[in-house]
């Protein structure tokens, strides 16, 4: 019977993960997806160059939870890939985040010897440092410096990025762009970090491979199905769900423009940063994730824009105080229902890294009684 099967709306991470655990119980689950294919916008595949392509831009995995790594473990193993960001600041080639390097990257050195040692007797060495809260400075050498990284850093790249200010942007965004009083060159400084050896599709193909889980792609949810199904969980954007009754939630979308090249690589690094200029935030080469060899080479150049139902996909939610207002009233016309759950970037509204997003799963999982 149909009530005795979990549907579960979405293949990205978020479903697959909670529709494993269900399974691992002896719960049947249905599912489904809209697109084409399995794992949302982690979706990858090998091109005919044999790059392995990220169709919805560059994924890097890192985590220091431990049951996260346990439970992908299950599923992969991972190389050692530790990203590095490179960004062009006043025609330097230097690190992203802020840091120690770039300050010796763009400054004389005489300058970037004085401003290394107020750096340190302010703040904690490895400390980080959100860069509105780094403009709260006293000294004048530390102003110069905060309003220097505010501009060729932050200013430019986010307002590409989100289509606005920063200081209309939350804190939450803004910190994940901070000053980093260190010299490690790594963007994340988690526990564990790397790239699926056979990519993010065949990960997610093997959480859903299991005899109590069934995949159905190309296959639209229908409000018809609350009464069909166990449980729900929506991994969908929660005002899709309920039909746009309050307004539609505001995300930033993506635009990738791929080009391929007749040599081994076209840039130093698989990721560089743009912030100052042309209107690409930033350029994407691919082969370097897996170490890919090639006599050609595929980038991306990324444009952000305004999420526009029908053309284009949601990547980003917006969170500000007005967008959290209606993602709350969702949320509680959501208490209606007990048996659906929402999960995911898209049914939380949160901005989820892909260890986060498989956490949020667990986590749900282990609240539910079977």
């Amino acid at each position: 019977m149909l009530n005795d099967i979990n549907l579960v709306v979405g293949a990205g991470f978020s479903g697959a993960v909670i529709a494993r655990l269900l399974a691992d119980k002896g719960e049947k689950v249905l599912v489904i997806d809209k697109k084409n294919h399995i794992a949302g916008n982690s979706y990858d595949y090998r091109d005919e160059n044999g790059i392995m392509i990220h169709k919805y831009g560059s994924h890097i995995f890192h985590t220091s939870n431990e049951k996260v790594w346990s439970f992908l473990k299950r599923f992969t193993d991972f190389n050692q890939y530790m990203h590095k960001v490179i960004a062009i600041i006043d025609g330097a080639h230097t690190t992203i985040p802020f840091n120690f390097n770039t300050l010796y990257d763009v400054f004389p050195e005489s300058l970037a010897k004085r401003l290394e040692e107020k750096l340190l007797k302010n703040f904690e060495y490895n400390k980080k440092v959100p860069i509105l809260e780094f403009q709260k400075q006293e000294d004048d050498d530390l102003k110069f410096l905060a309003n220097y990284v505010y501009e060729k850093v932050f200013l430019h790249y986010t307002t590409k990025q989100w289509g606005v200010s920063p200081k209309d942007v939350d804190g939450a965004v803004t910190a994940r762009v901070p000053v980093y009083l260190s010299k490690d060159n790594r963007y994340f400084q988690d526990k564990y970090q790397g790239i699926p050896l056979a990519g993010y599709t065949k990960v997610v193909e093997k959480i859903l491979d299991h005899k109590n889980i069934q995949l159905k792609l190309n296959t639209e949810y229908k409000n018809s199905m609350q009464s069909e199904y166990k449980r729900i969980f929506y991994t969908g954007s929660i005002d899709e769900f309920f039909n746009y009754e309050f307004g539609t939630l505001p995300y930033r979308s993506v635009n990738f423009k791929f080009e391929t090249y007749d040599r081994e690589y076209y840039q130093e690094n698989a990721c560089v940063n743009y912030p100052c200029n042309y209107d690409f935030t930033r350029i994407h080469e691919y082969k370097y994730y897996l170490n890919d060899k090639s006599d050609k080479t595929v980038i991306a150049k990324e444009y952000s824009e305004f999420f526009e139902l029908g053309k284009n996909e949601r990547y980003y939610p917006i969170p500000n105080p007005q967008n959290t207002e209606l993602y709350n009233k969702y949320l509680q016309k959501a208490k209606a229902f007990d048996n659906v759950y929402f999960l995911g970037r898209l049914g939380d509204y949160k901005y989820y890294d892909m260890d986060k997003a498989i956490l949020r799963a667990i986590e749900l999982f282990e609240e539910i009684k079977l």
